[in-house]
């Protein structure tokens, strides 16, 4: 090869990788992600057609809460879908939505074009602008502490909660989801999860998705660090059960704060909700009976629908049958829970 042909070629080469790099650096910038303050932004107005306005995931624990919370109240609202890697792509990374997040998490609420961030400010923040009646809201003092404890009970906090189990039942939920993450993105395509290791703002996160989808389901079910985080979060998960279970008997029941069904409730629902579609209800609810008769008075709300079962995803769906499969034909791995 002719060497000016050569310098031609490797020019044109650094020339490409260049802008190639710079096109990613722009991308990034435009695509970067940062923490966001919880609760109603007044400052921040954005663009709405209703009054109500939900950006939401049909898998999310968090998009689930909300929704009951607004079937709860009747409060009709605008939805707006948003994908995660888990439910077929990063939608929650894209330009569009960082406009709605810069934290890219799901859900937010609108209120008139006003953000609310995270979802235990979400429901305080409905139930105290609609809620005049105290509908989910109990007007004794003290029972509204036991509501408010239980609220902070259900919610998942800070950005790794696989690492607090102990912290919250919301908290205990993510390690037990982990094999439904597994089972779903084995059908999501490799180079949509490699996204994430590039824009998104927890890394880890990313590519442990990448992880699961090379590994296979099975073999992630068989990884020590999983049946490690598999056997806390169900012991943990157990504990904040065993607590629920005692709290509903010196309520009285049907609820955790007695004859009202409270915002307490709500956050629960989904809980519960999340066990079935992992397949953790024989272990975690049905050999507890004062629980298991709970879950069927939440699953007989005409929120449960609205706010779960209309919103069930394909591959979740999937994900339930084929984890109930692995357990009935033995091929569930023996250190892990089940």
């Amino acid at each position: 090869m002719p060497a000016d042909l050569s310098v031609l070629i490797g020019a044109g080469l650094m020339t490409s990788a260049l802008l190639g790099l710079t096109l990613f650096l722009r991308e990034r910038a435009l695509r970067s992600t940062r923490p966001v303050p919880p609760g109603f932004q007044e400052h921040i107005n954005l663009p709405f057609d209703a009054q109500w306005t939900l950006y939401h995931n049909s898998f999310s624990l968090c998009s689930k809460k909300i929704r009951v919370c607004l079937a709860e109240y009747g409060v009709p609202y605008d939805s707006i879908v948003i994908d995660l890697i888990e439910t077929g792509r990063y939608q929650n990374i894209s330009r569009e939505f960082l406009k709605v997040n810069p934290a890219a998490t799901v859900p937010v609420l609108l209120h008139n074009g006003h953000p609310i961030y995270e979802s235990h400010e979400q429901l305080g923040y409905v139930a105290s602008t609609v809620d005049e009646a105290g509908l989910l809201v109990p007007q004794d003092i003290q029972l509204r502490h036991v509501m408010d404890a239980w609220v902070q009970k259900t919610s998942l906090l800070g950005d790794d909660p696989i690492d607090s189990p102990e912290t919250t039942a919301g908290n205990a939920a993510p390690g037990l989801t982990i094999p439904i993450f597994a089972s779903m993105v084995a059908k999501i395509p490799t180079w949509k999860i490699v996204e994430g290791l590039l824009f998104h703002r927890i890394k880890q996160r990313a590519a442990f998705f990448l992880l699961m989808k090379l590994a296979g389901l099975q073999k992630v079910l068989s990884l020590k660090p999983v049946t490690g985080i598999l056997n806390r979060s169900a012991k943990a998960m157990a504990i904040h059960l065993d607590d629920l279970e005692a709290q509903l008997g010196s309520s009285g029941g049907p609820w955790i704060c007695g004859d009202q069904f409270t915002l307490a409730d709500v956050g629960m629902m989904v809980i519960l909700d999340r066990l079935r579609e992992g397949d953790w209800l024989e272990l975690l609810v049905h050999q507890r009976p004062v629980l298991a008769a709970y879950w069927q008075k939440l699953q007989q709300r005409p929120s449960y629908q609205a706010g779960c079962t209309d919103f069930a995803h394909s591959l979740v769906t999937e994900a339930t049958v084929e984890l109930t499969a692995l357990k009935q034909t033995g091929r569930w791995p023996s250190e892990s829970p089940r």
